[in-house]
This record gives C-alpha cells, sequence and structure tokens, in this order.
C-alpha cells in the first residue's frame, strides 16, 4: 500500500519506521519539510503555501503527519476531499480551539477550522477527549454505512504502553483503537487515515520511546493496509 510522510521533526527516520516503510510499502511518497519555518504547532501563511503547493496531484489514502504539531496537516488534507464525507477524530484532545492568532491555522484549532470551512464535510465525531464520545458505535456507523468518512488517528488518545507523545495522553490500548478503525473501514468508504502523534530527540524522546512508537505504527501500518 502507498504512504505519504511528512517529515517536520525527523522522529520517523530515527525510529527507523521510514526506511522500514520503504521496504514494506508499495510506495512512499516523502515530503521532506525539515527546513520549513512558520509551521510547528501554528501554519503561517508562508509555510501553508509550501505544504499547499506540496500536496498537489493524487495522494495516498494513509498519511503519516509527524508529531501531534502538525496534526493541522489533516485540515489541509481533507479540504482537498470533493465528494460529502464525515470526519472521525481519534484523539485524547479536542482540536477546536479559537484561533489565538488572527485566524492562523493550528495544531489545536484545525477541526474547528474544518467545521467553519470545509462545504463538503457532514459531521464530526470526536473520540477520546473529556466531555466527547468513547467510542465509534455501531449506531453512529449504521446510520451512515457505505458513506465517505475520513479518519484522524492521533496517537496521544492511547496509554504510553503504545505511543510516546509529546503531549497529555489517554487510556486507550492498541486493540480498541483498531477495533474502532476496522468498525468504521468494513462498513464505511474510508478515503483517508492520517496518523500523527511522533516523539523526536529533540523533544526528549529516548530509545525506548522511539522503539514504542516505531512499533505501533508499523502495527498500524499492518492492520489499515490488511483493511483497505
Amino acid at each position: 500500500m502507498n504512504s505519504l510522510v511528512f517529515s517536520f521533526s525527523e522522529a520517523y527516520g530515527k525510529e527507523g519506521f521510514l526506511q522500514w516503510l520503504q521496504k514494506e510499502a508499495d510506495a512512499v511518497r516523502y515530503l521532506d519539510f525539515r527546513a520549513l519555518e512558520g509551521c510547528c504547532c501554528y501554519c503561517d501563511e508562508s509555510a501553508r503555501e509550501a505544504i499547499e503547493k506540496a500536496l498537489e496531484g493524487p495522494l495516498p489514502r494513509l498519511r503519516w503527519l509527524d508529531s501531534g504539531d502538525y496534526h493541522y496537516l489533516s485540515y489541509l488534507l481533507a479540504k482537498r476531499q470533493k465528494d460529502p464525507f464525515h470526519l472521525v477524530l481519534l484523539d485524547n484532545h479536542p482540536d477546536n480551539q479559537e484561533p489565538a492568532f488572527g485566524g492562523v491555522l493550528s495544531c489545536g484549532g484545525w477541526v474547528k477550522e474544518a467545521r467553519d470551512r470545509l462545504e463538503n464535510l457532514r459531521d464530526i465525531l470526536t473520540v477520546g477527549p473529556e466531555g466527547c464520545e468513547k467510542t465509534v458505535s455501531a449506531r453512529w456507523v449504521e446510520a451512515r454505512r457505505g458513506e465517505k468518512v475520513y479518519v484522524s488517528l492521533d496517537k496521544d488518545i492511547m496509554r504510553r504502553e503504545y505511543a510516546r507523545t509529546d503531549w497529555s495522553q489517554g487510556e486507550y490500548g492498541l486493540e480498541e483503537v483498531k477495533r474502532m478503525l476496522a468498525l468504521l473501514m468494513e462498513n464505511m468508504e474510508v478515503v483517508a487515515v492520517d496518523v500523527c502523534g511522533e516523539m523526536a530527540p529533540s523533544k526528549g524522546a529516548t530509545g525506548e520511546d522511539l522503539r514504542i512508537n516505531m512499533e505501533t505504527n508499523k502495527e498500524l501500518y499492518n492492520f489499515i493496509t490488511n483493511h483497505f
């Protein structure tokens, strides 16, 4: 299966996941933004133009976004959808904050941006944060059976046993996440899956942190590939 890989922090390379993916995937489209400024947590106009230019043309359905600092990429990717779709966010944070700097796209506000601006977005199901749903229910899926859904997964929804991130983490296990993904992929038309939640050595990641993230990424890749 093809994958789209974003590199901002070098986390995938340090983990060894990028190298593993280049051997296992049918093809890897690698976007190197390590030198790009104005893109960490907040994406300024210049950085946004550079990223959107790089996203021109057909894209793989499986996307690896780097750390949660760049989760706003899900907005830039989802806005390319031409048909009506639903958004499912699996995350320890709702990412629906008001923008702090004059409407600049951010990792903490991209979901609100999507709700306000994406004409083809029908509804949003957020699973994980306090006050939101605790799972993807069969009832929610059945009401939308066969319809298009965009899935954005931040690994900070999971316990540290399965993910090491630089944001506060939830208490979900990898098997719980896989069950939710399976329910969506077996009953709806999944147009894309985004995965973020890496941790780079520059943010304090240890060898153990990198190993755990690598193993979970491999598990997710194999699971998603088998269901697409």
